[in-house]
């Protein structure tokens, strides 16, 4: 999902400095929801364990260059399901800032634009998960369906937002249609994935419920919606 450098470029990247701060404060209304549910300790906590991840994800797990961007397996849903949205969102936001000043400064331009394709679409994934997840349905109990819903809604979403800033950038010519048509298809692969990994975890935390339940972890793993 690192759109790749120059796909928009001089005053066009201006527009993403205004998602990326939208982006933001969508993150700090899934933060604060954290903050005064489970506290700024449990807050801080999370969002340190999802941003070692993420950089893990980025830096470590396979990727590939496709089309306008690169597949990640980002594992957006898992974070969500395992940490809540918004230690997800810090998370995210954090390590792909990492990854960026440390390992891929040529990536930085594209900050706002990165931040924005995934920030967002944990936004609605987390409206998503209000309406197919019932309230006394504790998130270790999901169905392979609601993971399935979950897991492609968020790559759905950032397959958008990439298709969103390519089209912006560079037009609807056929070269860079096919391009975006090429990522996309080979991104929700990544659907095919996700879920049984979502599911093998939340299997874990079921069964490692000691260790699982305790502030480190998202209360609504074990627990029905207040």
């Amino acid at each position: 999902m690192h759109v790749n450098p120059g796909v928009v470029d001089g005053a066009k990247i201006v527009l993403s400095y205004a998602t990326a701060a939208g982006a933001f404060g969508l993150a700090s209304k899934m933060a604060l929801d954290t903050l005064r549910q489970n506290g700024a300790t449990a807050l801080v906590a999370r969002s340190a364990i999802c941003t070692a991840l993420v950089f893990s994800f980025f830096q470590i797990l396979p990727h590939y260059a496709v089309g306008v961007s690169e597949v990640h397996l980002i594992l957006g849903s898992t974070l969500f399901l395992m940490f809540g949205g918004g230690a997800a969102s810090i998370g995210l936001a954090l390590g792909l800032l990492i990854q960026g000043v440390f390992f891929a400064p040529f990536d930085l331009p594209q900050y706002g634009m990165n931040v924005t394709t995934l920030l967002v679409p944990l936004a609605g994934l987390g409206f998503l998960a209000r309406k197919i997840v019932a309230p006394n349905t504790a998130y270790v109990d999901l169905s392979y369906g609601q993971a399935l819903a979950m897991s492609t809604a968020y790559q759905g979403g950032i397959v958008a937002w990439v298709g969103f800033w390519a089209f912006y950038g560079q037009g609807f010519g056929a070269a860079n249609v096919a391009a975006v048509t090429s990522f996309g298809a080979a991104y929700m692969l990544v659907v095919a994935i996700e879920p049984l990994i979502d599911l093998a975890v939340l299997a874990a935390a079921k069964a490692l419920n000691g260790i699982s339940s305790g502030p480190l972890f998202n209360a609504r793993l074990h627990r029905a919606a207040a």
